[in-house]
């Protein structure tokens, strides 16, 4: 077990730490968590967890093996850097850059005086080390937030150009009550699904879901009431590389497979989602039953609803477990719940 952190994304309170957690879960790598604070999160877990995070996460930075936490003074910060033995992590000789990021008014050090005291201290510990501000050998990250200084060796990064390219506008079929790609891969991630699972989308739309499963190795199968949608969904699909098991013409209520490991699913709701004469909450009360029914056990449901239902507490009608929920503010007259949900 190594110490980790992890510098999250901002966008969202509880989303980026359930979605790490979930994937390490998946991939099967224990773990244990030291603490959660803003926008960083410090968990124990095995070094290689850091490969899965990086293939997988939409709503994680960075990554970074910890050397040391201390109080965000520049006083504490440098002083515990020099009990700190950093020869492990940078030999004789060898290239770094120091890179310091600071989370809302985490302290009144700047960013760039950190970088510099820190490369100072570093270059008086390691002898013939030199910075090397473009193409180093190693990156030293730190993150100031909520009073506290975390310091360690840069694992990997996320980067996001990949997720804006596949935002809905950039797709060949577009609708615009679809689901952002970053959101979509984090709901999938939720499901705690792996390469090689089924992962069944009943009301696929453009596809949003199944591009994003499929591009962490699941097989994929979608389904939805309206032809047009299904074609453009297979369209959205090929254009990223994905190919489907299925995309099938079909009514939710109604699925055309018997059974799947995971459901990952966004209803129609809004002003721009056609609901076909049936109110969402309708549509909804309908499916769970037949969803309930095509998963394996622990088999796990990862659905988005308009908060105003209360999705969890419909699910646990039907005899669903609800694991945990998450809001996310769209606009004013709407507000999503991401739950999931899991088959006892």
């Amino acid at each position: 077990m190594t110490r980790l952190f992890l510098l999250l994304s901002g966008e969202h309170q509880t989303l980026p730490f359930f979605e790490v957690t979930s994937i390490l879960e998946a991939e099967g790598f224990k773990h244990s968590v030291i603490e959660r604070l803003r926008q960083v999160f410090r968990i124990e877990a095995d070094k290689d967890a850091v490969k899965s995070i990086i293939s997988r996460a939409a709503m994680t930075r960075v990554c970074c093996q910890e050397l040391f936490t201390s109080q965000a003074t520049m006083q504490k910060i440098t002083d515990t850097l020099r009990r700190t033995s950093i020869d492990t992590f940078i030999k004789k000789d060898e290239s770094f850059v120091v890179r310091v990021r600071r989370i809302g008014e985490a302290s009144t050090i700047t960013g760039m005086e950190l970088e510099r005291k820190l490369g100072k201290t570093i270059l008086e510990k390691v002898e013939g080390a030199k910075v090397r501000l473009k193409t180093p050998e190693h990156t030293f990250f730190g993150v100031l937030t909520e009073n506290k200084f975390v310091f360690g060796l840069k694992l990997g990064e996320i980067l996001p150009k990949p997720f804006s390219e596949r935002r809905p506008r950039k797709r060949p079929f577009f609708q615009p009550s679809a689901m952002p790609a970053k959101l979509a891969r984090c709901m999938v991630n939720l499901t705690r699904t792996k390469a090689g699972d089924v992962i069944f989308d009943p009301f696929c739309g453009t596809g949003t879901f199944l591009i994003e499963a499929g591009l962490i190795g699941c097989k994929v199968f979608g389904s939805d009431a309206q032809r047009h949608m299904v074609e453009g969904s297979l369209r959205n699909l090929r254009f990223f590389g994905v190919e489907p098991e299925a995309m099938i013409v079909a009514d939710a209520a109604h699925p055309p497979i018997t059974r799947t490991n995971c459901i990952v699913t966004d209803p129609p709701y809004g002003r721009t989602a056609s609901t076909l004469g049936e109110s969402t909450e309708q549509i909804v009360r309908k499916v769970l039953p037949e969803f309930q029914n095509l998963l394996r056990k622990k088999g796990k449901i990862c659905i988005a609803a308009p908060k105003t239902m209360n999705i969890g507490k419909m699910a646990k009608e039907v005899g669903l477990k609800h694991l945990e929920s998450h809001y996310v503010y769209v606009h004013r007259t709407l507000t999503r719940e991401v739950a999931v949900l899991e088959k006892n």
